[in-house]
């Protein structure tokens, strides 16, 4: 490694260092105006109950950048703030103390969720992360005059959706079954089922039926279901992407879902697709320049357009039309954004833009800035480890994501950044076991401190920390370095109490390497 990169990492985890964990820290970090209950949320369920408000629960964590846009659009809305005098406001860090453990109580997993609960604690809707903030608060308000479980709403829609009324639609229409956790309904039933919805909603509006026919496609692209129609399927998509307003209604559907939906519903080189994503690049272009998305939304158009101009291409160099494209949209969105929680988003989603169109460099050059006034300057750093790698450069991605996991900040936030590079050493240098001895050892250190280090995303980093060491070890290639990983790992069980649920946890995670 250079000195000069040396010293430029050291200034950032200097910054890093100056934004501590806990949640007293992440105070300073909260979106203002909002009378946030973090300490107790046990507490804040009896304030709702007490008080008889439903109780909103905002789950996110302090470098995703979802979790920054909501922040940047939403949450400093003034008719959001304006709202929570209506409910019970919960901030919850993942990386707060038992954070994971609360989770797994919510089943919250993914940055951001948000949950809206009833005063009694039950769940009234999840709300969705990635909607406008015009969308969003339309889904807050009909949320908030609701009077049952989102549960029992969606099992009336399904046995005699005549019995809802519109507003009840809005609402599964809009729910976040994304962050479902597959609660209410299996992963591989989710497509059926929201076809299933979308055929039993009584006459107009229109757009509520489209809407759940949309996210059935999603579901169906994600589960890559045999049973899919795509003439259908087809047929729903084109009249959404000729129809300006309902183009505009599912923005977030069609700038996420590009790839995957004209992948499914098409076959390669075929007319169909083309004519498809010609349609496609005119409607993104338009959600591109319109005003009243934000800027982050925006880039997701753009990134869609990528995306779309890369299939069939391989790693083959893009038209220079979309490379000018790209280029102009992410100078704009940087000359433009001030807001600090914003930038982290924007940036975000800009270097991915420029990695994708095959512009490293540019795209190293906007992270490279941005890390000297970054909170998190150890996101980009993972991103700068993407970029090495698809340069081929393996030295180079293994040193970044080595520094991204010595900057990472937060106890859930380095277990997870600690994975990913013990992962990368398997999957870049697996020869290299003194390395990935010396990184598995401090990471599992750590690990043996935590309070919920088995608890929800914690415990599925775990996994996949145990899932890629087998592939490591397969037919014994690195057994007596594997040993002594999973004998640290054995310490960590040992040390658990016999009631605590966690000590199962950790022995059925060596139980399922075949070190029990």
């Amino acid at each position: 490694m250079k000195i000069t990169d040396i010293l430029f990492v050291a200034s950032c985890i200097a910054i890093s260092v100056g934004y501590a964990t806990d949640s007293s820290a992440n105070d300073n970090h909260l979106p203002a105006g909002i009378a946030w209950r973090q300490r107790d949320v046990s507490a804040a369920f009896a304030e709702a109950r007490s008080s008889n408000k439903p109780l909103f629960l905002y789950w996110g964590a302090e470098w995703c950048p979802p979790c920054n846009q909501v922040k940047a659009t939403i949450f400093n809305q003034a008719a959001f703030i304006q709202r929570t005098r209506q409910f019970i406001p919960v901030y919850l860090d993942g990386d707060s103390r038992n954070a994971q453990k609360l989770a797994a109580r919510f089943k919250v997993r993914g940055y951001p969720t948000m949950v809206l609960f009833l005063p009694d604690g039950s769940e009234l809707t999840r709300l969705p992360g990635e909607a406008d903030a015009a969308r969003y608060l339309q889904v807050l308000t009909l949320a908030l005059a609701a009077a049952r479980p989102f549960k029992a709403t969606l099992e009336t829609a399904l046995r005699d959706g005549s019995s809802l009324s519109t507003d009840e639609w809005r609402l599964l229409a809009d729910y976040a079954w994304d962050t479902d956790d597959a609660q209410l309904v299996a992963r591989d039933e989710l497509a059926k089922t929201l076809l299933a919805l979308a055929k039993s909603v009584p006459g107009e509006p229109i757009e509520i039926a489209t809407r759940l026919k949309l996210k059935a496609l999603v579901a169906a692209a994600a589960e890559k279901s045999t049973a899919l129609d795509t003439t259908a399927g087809l047929e729903t998509l084109n009249s959404v992407l000729a129809d300006p307003g309902l183009a505009r209604s599912n923005f977030d559907i069609l700038v996420n879902y590009a790839g995957e939906l004209t992948k499914s519903l098409t076959e390669d080189v075929s007319p169909q697709r083309i004519a498809l994503i010609d349609k496609w690049h005119s409607v993104l272009q338009q959600l591109a320049d319109d005003p009243t998305l934000s800027t982050t939304d925006r880039l997701s158009a753009v990134a869609s357009r990528v995306s779309l101009a890369r299939l069939g291409r391989g790693k083959d160099a893009l038209p220079e039309e979309i490379l000018a494209i790209a280029r102009e949209h992410v100078a704009r969105a940087d000359k433009s954004t001030a807001n600090l929680y914003e930038r982290h988003a924007v940036i975000s989603a800009a270097a991915d833009i420029l990695a994708s169109a095959g512009l490293l460099d540019e795209s190293d050059g906007l992270l490279m800035s941005e890390m000297k006034r970054s909170r998190s300057p150890y996101y980009f750093m993972l991103q700068l480890a993407g970029n090495a790698k698809q340069r081929d450069d393996m030295p180079r991605a293994l040193d970044w994501y080595e520094q991204a996991y010595t900057a990472a900040v937060g106890s859930a936030t380095r277990l997870q950044w600690g994975v990913t590079y013990v992962n990368a050493i398997v999957d870049l240098a697996p020869q290299d076991e003194t390395r990935l001895a010396r990184a598995a050892q401090r990471l599992l250190k750590e690990t043996g401190t935590m309070q919920d280090a088995f608890y929800e995303r914690n415990r599925r980093s775990l996994e996949k920390l145990v899932g890629k060491l087998a592939v490591w070890n397969k037919e014994q290639a690195h057994d007596a370095a594997a040993r002594k990983i999973y004998a640290q790992f054995h310490g960590i069980c040992d040390k658990l109490r016999r009631q605590d649920p966690q000590r199962s946890s950790c022995e059925a995670l060596l139980e399922s390497a075949g070190h029990s």
